[in-house]
């Protein structure tokens, strides 16, 4: 309900595995933990030909949250970032929170950051995980990422995993 065009952006990603082994490879200590960088330069440009629309601001940019990187209004496409604190002067900017971390924050807390923001987009999109892994090994990463069912009055929680909800 926050962001319709989002949520289903993030959706069709996660059920693509387009995730699956992304480094975090922009963690900026007490700001953001940025992600979203496949491995596959052809998976990169295919989702960069399909930028979508802004959708309204619902929620600020707290701790926790999660929101889509852009370069310009209208250019969202696959890169996300973590809020590591508060950062509602993003909200000014655009950038619109999808989701929320809801468990497993101190593991997010916890990415390391000494490399800053050093590695580059760019290089990832096209050298992908071996140029990562070269020039930044200790780069942590997103080992799968998968759509789960989360209906509340489902009683086994291994029931439904992986539904199309």
């Amino acid at each position: 309900a926050w962001v319709p065009l989002g949520a289903d952006r993030f959706y069709a990603l996660v059920n693509e595995q387009f995730f699956d082994e992304n480094r975090f490879y922009r963690v900026l200590p007490h700001f953001i933990a940025q992600f979203g960088a496949n491995d596959d330069r052809k998976r990169n440009e295919r989702w960069e030909k399909v930028p979508l629309k802004d959708d309204p601001p619902r929620e600020k940019n707290l701790r926790g949250t999660v929101s889509f990187a852009f370069l310009d209004p209208d250019s969202r496409t696959h890169q996300l970032f973590v809020n590591l604190k508060d950062n509602v002067s993003l909200d000014a900017d655009g950038f619109v929170p999808i989701g929320r971390v809801v468990e497993g924050m101190p593991v997010v807390d916890s990415l390391y950051d000494d490399y800053g923001d050093i590695p580059k987009y760019h290089m990832i999109a096209t050298l992908g995980n071996k140029y990562l892994a070269r020039i930044f090994p200790k780069l942590d990463y997103v080992k799968t990422a998968r759509v789960v069912d989360t209906d509340p009055f489902d009683t086994d929680p291994h029931e439904g995993r992986g539904s199309s909800r």
